[in-house]
């Protein structure tokens, strides 16, 4: 467990749960998976875990904590937990959205979340009818939608998204994300700010042009708005190989990034890549089955990255 690092990856910090977000954490459970690590681990801020794990000199159980994309719901609920336990944590923004936006992906959510019907027609985007008559199987079809329209070029997907919306007559939320005056308040709160391109597209899928446009535009607006580095950035999607390659890493090294992560399962050690550093991801409902991942991670061999 000495000179490994577990990082964990969150999006959203929910006021209730949500059948159609399992993988978001509510409030109350953030916060005592929070006190659990405060009590269990060592935790550390990306960075300084990071520049100690290269030199050495991380203590066994070390944790870092990072969020995903930048929702209001990390500034509102997660910042309060955080300082209740005095712990610190990367919140990687994608500034595309910030300021009233909405990623494609909430608006395919929202939807379905506020669909009255038994059944919807989603001939538009080439699925056919879809069951929406019990919570399962209204969970199953909206993962049919966020799967078929993944890794369809940006513009391209969020049309599809806001197609849905319309069909259903959606009224669409424009406060999931931070604005701006939020991000700064994070980042002077001690919150580390990371970058996660502009308009979070899956790297692999636009040419080299654009995914250094997303990549280093995300950096400079976020260096602007708070007049300080960013030097931690988070791949969109993450997975080696599928979303991001070779190219990318470079991209991003070139770019100035002291440091990046993935979504390569398990903890980073001391020879892994500093720029695809992988992390887990905390889904588990009680404090037992969460330590037991966590301290898992320190185990597991190191996942497949891109050379």
């Amino acid at each position: 467990m000495r000179n490994r690092l577990a990082i964990l990856m969150y999006h959203r910090v929910l006021n209730a749960p949500d059948v159609l977000r399992p993988w978001d954490v509510t409030a109350d459970m953030f916060d005592w998976q929070v006190r659990c690590l405060s009590r269990w681990f060592n935790v550390f801020s990306l960075g300084e875990g990071v520049r100690r794990l290269r030199e050495g000199t991380l203590p066994s159980r070390a944790v870092s904590i990072t969020f995903d994309d930048g929702y209001a719901d990390n500034y509102e609920l997660a910042l309060p937990v955080l300082q209740r336990y005095g712990v610190s944590a990367t919140v990687f923004v994608a500034p595309g959205y910030i300021n009233g936006g909405r990623m494609w992906n909430d608006t395919v959510i929202e939807s379905f979340n506020s669909a009255t019907t038994d059944f919807l027609a989603l001939d538009s985007i080439g699925l056919g009818r879809v069951d929406l008559s019990n919570s399962k199987s209204r969970f199953e079809a909206l993962m049919k939608v966020i799967t078929s329209l993944k890794y369809l070029p940006p513009d391209e997907r969020a049309r599809k998204a806001d197609s849905l919306a319309a069909s259903i007559g959606t009224k669409l939320p424009n406060n999931l994300m931070m604005t701006n005056e939020q991000v700064i308040e994070l980042h002077r709160s001690g919150v580390e700010i990371g970058a996660h391109t502009v308009n979070h597209p899956i790297l692999a899928k636009v040419d080299d042009a654009s995914a250094r446009k997303e990549i280093i535009d995300s950096k400079l607006y976020l260096e602007n708005l708070l007049a300080a580095p960013v030097t931690t950035f988070a791949f969109p999607n993450g997975r080696p190989h599928k979303d991001y390659g070779a190219t990318h890493v470079k991209i991003v090294r070139d770019a100035g990034f002291k440091l990046a992560v993935s979504t390569a399962w398990g903890s980073a050690s001391r020879t892994m890549d500093i720029h695809q550093l992988p992390r887990i991801a905390p889904w588990d409902q009680t404090p037992l089955r969460f330590t037991y991942r966590v301290m898992r991670s320190f185990f597991e061999s190191d996942p497949a990255l891109v050379s």
